[in-house]
């Protein structure tokens, strides 16, 4: 066993990310267009400079990670992210200015923010053509990942995501609601459970990150709806009663359109916001200026 582990190569570094992706050295080979036994051999090679074994290859049919394996990954995942991360901030030096830009933002984030943000984003920038889309939960985080859109305001989910970069961006607060001639409207504040009782109108993930997660949902009866225009329009007209947020439903409130519910087990709360963006793709001149401007509304 050597004393002082030798200095890997980024190639060795993509190849050992690349069996682990895949799950196999044939898979690696084929990802990355050469032939298995160059890929062993890398391997190989790599545990002979770091002076321990990577892979299980006898106990199981497939290469395991072994626990020394697992501690190099973390590691490796980090160099070669930091890498990345390099290339693509020169690229952008290189590159000047880009040309476009693809923005994701959660349908929860307040409109007064959204459009604050893009007419100064258009007086600033009017050569960048902006891309915009508008996703629910898990959708935000989803684009990003996929590379449909290189920047998002996504509310905060629990997990978390390797090479994924989050900067807070504030937060809105979720109101209970319903027309004041549904019946959780009459009696406040409501016994716990009634929420239960009625239709609780929800709004549905279309992305696959959260599928089969609930948030804030304690309605047997609920309705899906994956449009928070079509589900505010629903609550006015009485049908059935749910969470929004509270900038969208101010002017309700005020008229007397709909009415805060006080529900025991549905009390509502804070729904936060995060930037987020791949780490190996990091934002150019006019997207990092859309980072600044989201989180410069926080302290407004």
């Amino acid at each position: 066993m050597i004393s002082e582990p030798g200095t890997p190569t980024l190639d060795q570094l993509r190849v050992f990310l690349t069996v682990v992706e895949t799950g196999s050295f044939a898979g690696a080979a084929r990802k990355l267009y050469r032939a298995t036994s160059v890929v062993s051999y890398s391997i190989a090679n790599l545990e002979m400079q770091l002076g321990v074994t990577l892979f299980d290859r006898k106990s199981t049919r497939k290469p395991q990670l072994t626990e020394a394996g697992h501690a190099v990954l973390a590691e490796a995942r980090t160099i070669y992210n930091g890498v990345d991360g390099l290339r693509a901030k020169v690229r952008g030096l290189l590159q000047g200015l880009e040309a476009e830009v693809h923005l994701v933002l959660d349908v929860m984030l307040p409109g007064e923010r959204v459009v604050d943000a893009l007419k100064a984003f258009r007086e600033r920038f009017p050569t960048v053509s902006l891309h915009l889309q508008i996703e629910a939960l898990g959708g935000v985080m989803q684009r990003v990942l996929e590379r449909s859109a290189t920047l998002g305001v996504s509310g905060q989910l629990a997990m978390r995501v390797d090479g994924l970069e989050r900067i807070s961006a504030g937060k809105v607060t979720l109101i209970p609601v319903a027309a004041p001639t549904h019946p959780l409207a009459a009696k406040h504040p409501q016994r716990p459970g009634a929420g239960r009782e009625h239709v609780q109108l929800v709004l549905t993930d279309r992305s696959t990150l959260t599928q089969g997660q609930e948030f804030a949902v304690v309605g047997t009866h609920t309705w899906r709806l994956a449009d928070l225009g079509a589900k505010h329009i629903l609550l006015r007209e009485g049908i059935g009663w749910g969470n929004m947020p509270e900038p969208m439903v101010r002017d309700d409130l005020a008229s007397g359109r709909l009415v805060p519910l006080t529900l025991p087990d549905c009390p509502g709360g804070d729904y936060g916001f995060d930037v987020i963006y791949r780490n190996d793709s990091p934002p150019g001149p006019a997207a990092t200026w859309l980072v600044s401007r989201f989180c410069e509304q926080v302290a407004e």
